[in-house]
This record gives structure tokens, sequence and C-alpha cells, in this order.
């Protein structure tokens, strides 16, 4: 079944066409016959309150070079599009959000957003753990420097970190008696004006940052574990770290069936769970990534699992 499908991302010209899970859904999308459209997020507008949407034609070629040609440039309102995947990669800041409104103007005059606009503003990677505590470590988000220290007292070992971050980006480990103690909470909150959260430090981190991709509610039945390079506690791939798959565990499947049924719920069709030992420490939904090394690794192709799912969706 071909789509009209569209895409709103971070220029092509820059990814990093052996890791990028939007490009690996692309070229799945192409090889199904679906005429794709590329946009950034600068080309949607809203007038009188329709999504207006500035965009090329796209072709994309699994290679090192060229990888990609922009074709037709037309202007049209978005939600003649069958389907628009927001994969514009994070700082969620208020242009993100903003972006989420214009595309929910597409998404109610008919077009399948994929994630749903509404969904990406309300599910914050880091705070939409909240739902799930039974399944998380020790948590606290607080702008207050005296429940962030009360909280490193209490658990002698602690991740801090911001709440709109990605990649590894300002991530501490904080052990009480730390002499920065002090000086990473006033960075972190900014002097007490910007959320922070703080977790339980857990040390199977040694063993890897496991990326779970979940595809509307159901798990890929494998995981990449990020592991920290010598000298780190950060497993993310853009902090240094180094992936290798590993099989579900029963934990992992058992935190799944926790938090899969309220993605489903909210319209999240692809995201990917953060877990490290048997815990939960984030629900990416933005743009989530680590299709490629998956498929490499086990002969996978979790793309068309997804337009599977956008097909049926497409279909009701």
């Amino acid at each position: 079944m071909a789509f009209s499908l569209g895409v709103v991302m971070d220029p092509i010209a820059k990814i990093k066409v052996h890791k990028d899970s939007t490009f690996a859904m692309l070229l799945e999308g192409q090889r199904r016959g679906c005429p794709i459209w590329y946009m950034e997020q600068g080309d949607l507008a809203l007038r009188d309150g329709r999504c207006i949407a500035h965009m090329r034609s796209l072709e994309v070629r699994d290679a090192r070079e060229q990888w990609f040609s922009l074709g037709e440039s037309r202007t049209q309102p978005l939600d003649e599009l069958d389907v628009v995947l927001m994969r514009k990669d994070p700082p969620f800041d208020m242009e993100y959000v903003y972006t989420t409104y214009l595309l929910e103007q597409a998404e109610a005059r008919g077009s399948l957003i994929v994630n749903r606009p509404g969904a990406l503003r309300n599910a914050n990677e880091k705070l939409f753990t909240a739902w799930f505590p039974e399944v998380c470590p020790p948590t606290l988000v607080s702008r207050r420097h005296a429940d962030l220290a009360a909280f490193i007292e209490s658990h002698q070992d602690v991740i801090l970190k911001p709440l709109d971050g990605m990649g590894g980006a300002s991530i501490f480990r904080v052990r009480a008696g730390d002499l920065n103690r002090n000086v990473i909470i006033e960075t972190l909150t900014t002097h007490g004006t910007r959320y922070t959260m703080a977790q339980r430090f857990i040390p199977e981190i040694r063993d890897g940052d496991k990326r779970i991709i979940v595809v509307d509610g159901e798990p890929v039945p494998y995981a990449l574990a990020r592991v920290p390079s010598a000298g780190d506690n950060r497993g993310n791939l853009a902090a240094g770290g180094s992936g290798k798959g590993v099989p579900l565990s029963d934990k992992d499947r058992e935190i799944v069936e926790t938090v899969g049924p309220r993605l489903r719920e909210q319209g999240i069709l692809f995201a990917g769970l953060d877990v490290i030992g048997d815990f939960l420490t984030e629900v990416n939904v933005t743009s989530p990534t680590c299709i490629r090394e998956l498929d490499q690794l086990y002969g996978l192709n979790i793309s068309a699992t997804l337009m599977d799912c956008i097909e049926q969706k497409l279909a009701v």
C-alpha cells in the first residue's frame, strides 16, 4: 500500500546515514512506492488555522555519499499528505512546542502524524517515567537545592540531569561528600530556576544502557545496550559509548508491558525505552534511534514493522 509520506527532520545533508533511524524509515517508505516529501521545521507555517508546508520531493539511496536527491518544490496544506513523520531532534524547546500545534492542525484534518503531536508535548522524555514509578529507580524532580542535596545524601550515589537534554549532555554522577555537589546543582537548576531530575545511580550501567524500541506498544525482541567508554558513566553513543545487541530479558518485557499500553493510548507509534539493569530511566518519543544498528546485528527490518503499523492505522 503506497501512501504520501512527509518527513519533518533536521537537515538531511548532515545526517550520519549508517546510523540514522529516520533515514531507515525513508528507505522503507520509498521501497513501498511512497512518494516522499521533505521538510525542516522552518518549512511549516500556519495560515488561517491551516498548517501550510513548503516541501520538496525526496529520493534516498543507501550509500555513504550522495544519499539523497531533492526534486520538485511545492507549497500546500500539510494535511494533503497521508502521513507525516515528525523526526526533529531535541532540544525540546518552545519552538518545538509551537511546531506540535501546527502539526496538530494537519492531524485534525486527517493526516496521520507519527508521533502524535499532543503526545510529543505531553510525554517529556524524562518526566513521562513518572507514570510508571513501579519500574523506575528512586527519582526526584525539583528546582530546590535543599531537595536535591537531601536526595543525594539519602541515596549516596546519584545521577543528575536536565529535563530537556539529549545524547548524554549535562549528565552528572554525584556522590555524597562530592565537593562539586553544590556547583553541579546550581548549574543544572540555574540557581533554582530550572527543574532537574535526580535518579539513584544504577551500577548495572557498566553492562549498558539498553535502548528498547517499541512499535505501537510492542517491543522489538532485541535491545541495543550502549556501554560507557572507559572513565565515563554515560552509555549514549553520542557521548562515546559502544553498542552491543542483547535479547530482551524477562524484566525488560515486564517494563514494556507496563509502559506499552499507555504509549498506544497516547498515539505514540514509535518509542525508545531506556533501561539500565532492571529499571526504566527514560521514555524517548521525539526521534528515537538505534534502528540501523539492530537491523544490522539481527537481520531485522524495524522500519517495515513501523510502516506495517502505519498502513493498518490508515486502513481503519
